[in-house]
C-alpha cells in the first residue's frame, strides 16, 4: 500500500469537501471497444542490462463508454519471444497503483528460465496515468519532500498541519486534472489491458502481477474471463476489503514485521551492539523516533522521514542490514550520517515518486469507498496505534487525501470467478503489504485456483528473488499450465529463504540478495 519505494478533543471536526459527479458508465464493463485497434510499432529502447527491449506507445479512450472520445497514451514495453512454440503474450504489473512497468518486463524475461522465457512476448506497460504514459500525474511535487509534520498527531496543531497538507493535496488533483480523475482507476486499467490485448492482435492473454497488481488481474479477470489463458498472482490482495479495511488491516502486519526485524538486530548484537532483548531494542527505536521530531537529523531526518526509511523493511528483509547499521550508528555513536544515507536509498521519494503516489491516491480514492468524516479517521487510528504504533498514523496520512478527494467513489468489484482456467496464487505468510489471510480469501474466490505459500517468509513479492522451491512453481505453470493440488489451505508450501546475515557471508547469499533487492526496486509499492 505505501512505496518508500503513516484523538483529539480540541481538533476541529473536518467534514468532506464537494464531490464530483461521475455518470455510471465511467467505470462499467460495457460492451467490447468497436473502434478498430491501431497497431503496434515497437522501436528499440534497449538498456545495458535489457538489450532486447522495444517499446511502443497505444492511444486508448480516457473514458471507455465513448470510444470516440478524448485519447489518452499507454507506454508499453516488450522483449520479444525466440521460441519456436509461442505461447501467446504475458502481460506484468509491479502493483502500486502507480507502478511503472516498463522494465519490469526486462526483469521477468531475464529472470524466467531462458526456455521459458523464450516462449512469450513479455509486455510491460505504464498504467494509465503512470510514468511515460500520458498524461503522467503529478498533483503536488516535492510533497515528501522533508522535514514534513510529525506523523503522529499528539496536538491539535500537528493534526491541523496534516490534514491540511492532505486537504490541499486532494484539492491540487482536482485543479489539474479533474476532467481526468473519475477515469483513474481499476476498472478503467483493466479496459485498457484488453486494448493492449487487442493490439497484439491476441485472443488470450497471459498475466502476472505483483501486488496491488494482483487486484488488477483478478478484475481483468472478472470482466473478462475468456480471454485470460494463465494467471499468476503474487503476494495477494484481499478483494474483499479494498481499500479503507486493507490500510488498517495493513498496519498491524506492519507492526509484527518491523518487530521481526527488532528480533533480528538482537539475534546480531555482536554486530550492532543494540542489546538481546527486542522490547529494549524496539524501546531505543521509539526514543530515537522521539529524538529526531525534536532534532531532524541533518535537518533531513525528523520524525515522519524515519518512518519513510524504516517502513521499505517491512516490504524486504535485504535492506535489514543497512538500517540496522544506521539504527545503531545513531543510537551508539551519535552518529546521524548512516540514518541519513539510508534516508536518501530507501525513504526519499523523487519525481517519480510524486508521480507514483499521484496516481496511488486517484486510483485508491476513487476505486471504493472512504469515510468522509475525519472523525471516523482518528477513531479507528488511534484505535489500531494502540496495538500497532509503527506505521498507523504515518499510513493514515498517506491514505489522507481521499477524506478530501474530489470525486466520488466506486463500487469494489465482485472478484469471484468460476469461469477461469486454473490460476497460480504465491504467498508469504508474513507478509506485511497483503497480510497472508487476503491470499487465502482470493484462491477461494478464484475457483480451480492453486495457493502455493512460502512458510515463515515475511518479503513482499517472492517469486523471481532466490526462491528454487516457488520459482519452479512458476515455471511449470507457465511452461504447461501445471499447477499443484493440496487438500489443505495451501496446495504446496515452500520453506523460506534465511533472513540476512549483517553482511552476505557467501557468494550465494550475495546473489540471493541480489535478485531479491532488483525485483523490490522494480514493484510498485504500497500494495
Amino acid at each position: 500500500m505505501r512505496k518508500r519505494a503513516a484523538a483529539l478533543c480540541g481538533a476541529a471536526v473536518v467534514m468532506a469537501g464537494t464531490f464530483t459527479a461521475v455518470p455510471a458508465e465511467a467505470s462499467a464493463p460495457g460492451p467490447a471497444n468497436t473502434v478498430q485497434t491501431p497497431k503496434l510499432t515497437w522501436k528499440s529502447c534497449a538498456t545495458d542490462k535489457y538489450p532486447t527491449l522495444q517499446c511502443a506507445s497505444l492511444k486508448v479512450p480516457l473514458d471507455h463508454s465513448r470510444p470516440e472520445g478524448e485519447k489518452i497514451t499507454l507506454a508499453l514495453s516488450r522483449v520479444p519471444h525466440t521460441a519456436r512454440t509461442y505461447q501467446g503474450p504475458l502481460l506484468v504489473n509491479p502493483g502500486g497503483p502507480g507502478g511503472s512497468g516498463l522494465t519490469l518486463a526486462g526483469f521477468v524475461a531475464s529472470s524466467l528460465p531462458a526456455k521459458v522465457a523464450a516462449q512469450y512476448d513479455v509486455i510491460g506497460f505504464d498504467p494509465r496515468g503512470v510514468g511515460s504514459s500520458k498524461p503522467a500525474l503529478d498533483c503536488g511535487p516535492g510533497r515528501f519532500a522533508p522535514v514534513r509534520p510529525d506523523s503522529l498527531p499528539t496536538t491539535p496543531a500537528i493534526e491541523k498541519a496534516n490534514l491540511d497538507r492532505a486537504r490541499s493535496f486532494a484539492a491540487a488533483c482536482g485543479r489539474k486534472y479533474g476532467h481526468v480523475l473519475p477515469y483513474i482507476n481499476t476498472t478503467s486499467a483493466v479496459r485498457d489491458m484488453d486494448a493492449i490485448r487487442q493490439a497484439l492482435g491476441a485472443k488470450k492473454i497471459n498475466y502476472f502481477g505483483y501486488s496491488y497488481g494482483t487486484y488488477l488481474g483478478a478484475v481483468y479477470a472478472t470482466f473478462f474471463p475468456e480471454r485470460v489463458r494463465r494467471l499468476v498472482l503474487d503476494s495477494v490482495v484481499d478483494p474483499t476489503d479494498v481499500w479503507y479495511e486493507a490500510n488498517l488491516n495493513q498496519d498491524v502486519a506492519f507492526n509484527d514485521r518491523h518487530r521481526a526485524f527488532l528480533a533480528w538486530v538482537a539475534k546480531n548484537d555482536a554486530t550492532y551492539g543494540l542489546g538481546t532483548d527486542p522490547e529494549r531494542i524496539e524501546a531505543k527505536w521509539y526514543a530515537m523516533r522521539a529524538a529526531l521530531a525534536r532534532k531532524p537529523a541533518g535537518g533531513t531526518v525528523g520524525a515522519s522521514e524515519l518512518e519513510d526509511t524504516f517502513i521499505p523493511g517491512g516490504y524486504y528483509n535485504g535492506y535489514w542490514p543497512s538500517l540496522a547499521e544506521a539504527f545503531a550508528a545513531y543510537v551508539n555513536d551519535e552518529d546521524s550520517e548512516p540514518l541519513v544515507e539510508a534516508y536518501e536509498n530507501f525513504g526519499a521519494v523523487d519525481a517519480s515518486g510524486d508521480n507514483g503516489y499521484s496516481v496511488y491516491t486517484s486510483v485508491q480514492c476513487r476505486d471504493a469507498h472512504w469515510p468522509r468524516d475525519w472523525r471516523q479517521w482518528r477513531k479507528d487510528n488511534w484505535a489500531v496505534y494502540a496495538k500497532a504504533p509503527f506505521m498507523t498514523w504515518s499510513n493514515a496520512w498517506y491514505n489522507a487525501p481521499c477524506a478530501f478527494w474530489p470525486t466520488d467513489s466506486l463500487r469494489p468489484v465482485n472478484v469471484a470467478n468460476g469461469k477461469l482456467p486454473p490460476a497460480l496464487l504465491f504467498q508469504a505468510t508474513g507478509d506485511a503489504a497483503t497480510p497472508y489471510e487476503g491470499a487465502v480469501t482470493a484462491h477461494r474466490l478464484l475457483a480451480r485456483s492453486s495457493l502455493v505459500v512460502e512458510e515463515g517468509g515475511g518479503n513482499h513479492g517472492v517469486t523471481l528473488s532466490g526462491n528454487a522451491c516457488l520459482d519452479n512453481h512458476l515455471a511449470a505453470y507457465l511452461t504447461d499450465g501445471t499447477v499443484p493440488r493440496g487438500h489443505g489451505e495451501a496446495d504446496a508450501v515452500c520453506e523460506a529463504l534465511p533472513d540476512p546475515e549483517p553482511a552476505a557471508a557467501t557468494a550465494k547469499a550475495a546473489k540471493a540478495s541480489s535478485n531479491g533487492s532488483a525485483l523490490h526496486g522494480l514493484l510498485g509499492f504500497r500494495h
